[in-house]
């Protein structure tokens, strides 16, 4: 009994019929570009802002609130909050926590296309040293009580432009940037940061919006959340920091995948019928030589095999080049508007090893399913037939 097709005679079949091997695969290749797209810019805005906030603090916003915007935190009951077991002191015995407000104001993008709601958060000394991502990459850190602010660096690229020394009109004042801070691509490098207490007297708040605490270690969440619920007069719902902003990210992730995955799927069928063409054609013009493998003791096995490599090998083409245009697009720097808490957020795309292994499995599929018919097709020629065709 004969052995399979060796995986050379696949390969040479694919560089005899160039023209039309290489118009398969880059029809295949621009499906899988879309698809990788896709899953980076998914993966990207969820990287950014998972990435937001620290594991060790606890964010505290008003029940059944779903974002900063909408709560409200009173004085009384942020002075309550630093009273509570399980938070981190100072030097002095001083509970590290930061009272926080953030609203949402309008900036017009510097090329024309309208207006972009930026989240200005205003904040504390504490703010900063809980979140050690941030540090100053240049110009200074704001003066407490002064009506200076401090920029993400997101905020100094792409559509909005900002920069060290520009003056922002919010709030009835008029703010001036003295530093630019990187955040470590997280969501709040699309932030603007200033003085909690001239932010709240210049948007004639009475209240905050959130409360931020730090843990004095990572087993003290629970004894934290225990106080919280044995204070009536709270009403707050509590979260690790860094999940409560990933969970901000779910409806604009979740839309983007079924979007992204509907126009992936629609490309593939063209891409699928493609590479079926392709195949079915290479069968036609070969069918002297399938009945000279199967006078030469080659089984139908071997035939299917052969032609499903084939198939393979396209994909698997296809997949290679469409990562590699999909890892230029590492380089773009998207701004958009969070569909859940309608704030402007600036994130990268970014090519992951799980997105590589499945968008090179999610083309070989596509090359199988095109290869599947035109190989069963090839191995149910008759010998007698196939060598008087031509």
């Amino acid at each position: 009994m004969k052995r399979g097709l060796s995986f050379s005679y696949v390969a040479r079949n694919l560089v005899v019929r160039k023209l039309t091997t290489i118009l398969t695969a880059s029809g295949m290749a621009l499906v899988v570009f879309v698809f990788a797209a896709v899953l980076m810019t998914s993966a990207g805005l969820r990287q950014t802002l998972s990435g937001t906030g620290s594991y060790d603090n606890v964010m505290i916003i008003r029940q059944g609130s779903q974002t900063e915007v909408q709560s409200t935190i009173s004085r009384e009951q942020a002075n309550i909050l630093s009273s509570l077991p399980g938070l981190s002191s100072d030097g002095v015995g001083n509970p590290i926590l930061s009272p926080e407000v953030l609203v949402l104001v309008n900036m017009p993008r510097k090329d024309g296309g309208g207006l972009a709601n930026i989240v200005v958060r205003g904040t504390s000394e504490n703010g900063l040293h809980m979140r050690p991502q941030i540090h100053i990459q240049s110009g200074r850190q704001f003066r407490p009580g002064s009506s200076e602010v401090i920029i993400g660096k997101g905020l100094t690229r792409g559509k909005l432009g900002l920069r060290l020394g520009d003056t922002m009109s919010f709030g009835l004042r008029e703010w001036r940037i003295v530093g630019v801070f990187d955040a470590g691509a997280s969501g709040f490098d699309s932030e603007v940061w200033g003085d909690g207490e001239q932010m709240m007297q210049a948007f004639r708040r009475q209240s905050y919006s959130s409360v931020v605490v730090n843990l004095r270690d990572r087993v003290s969440y629970d004894v934290f959340a225990e106080a919280v619920k044995q204070q009536p007069r709270l009403n707050v719902d509590i979260r690790r920091e860094s999940l409560f902003y990933a969970d901000q990210s779910e409806k604009m992730t979740n839309f983007i995948d079924i979007l992204g995955n509907t126009i992936t799927v629609i490309f593939s069928v063209g891409a699928v019928i493609g590479a079926m063409i392709t195949m079915y054609s290479s069968v036609a013009n070969r069918t002297r030589e399938i009945g000279t493998l199967r006078a030469l003791g080659f089984q139908r096995s071997n035939i299917v095999s052969a032609f499903l490599q084939e198939a393979m090998l396209l994909g698997f083409i296809a997949g290679v080049f469409g990562l590699i245009g999909a890892s230029f697009m590492q380089f773009v720097e998207i701004s958009t508007t969070n569909i859940q808490t309608f704030s402007e957020v600036v994130f990268k795309l970014i090519l992951t090893p799980a997105i590589v292994l499945q968008v090179m499995l999610f083309s070989l599929f596509m090359g199988v399913l095109g290869g599947v018919l035109p190989a069963i097709r090839a191995s149910r020629l008759e010998i007698v037939d196939a060598l008087r065709t031509g």
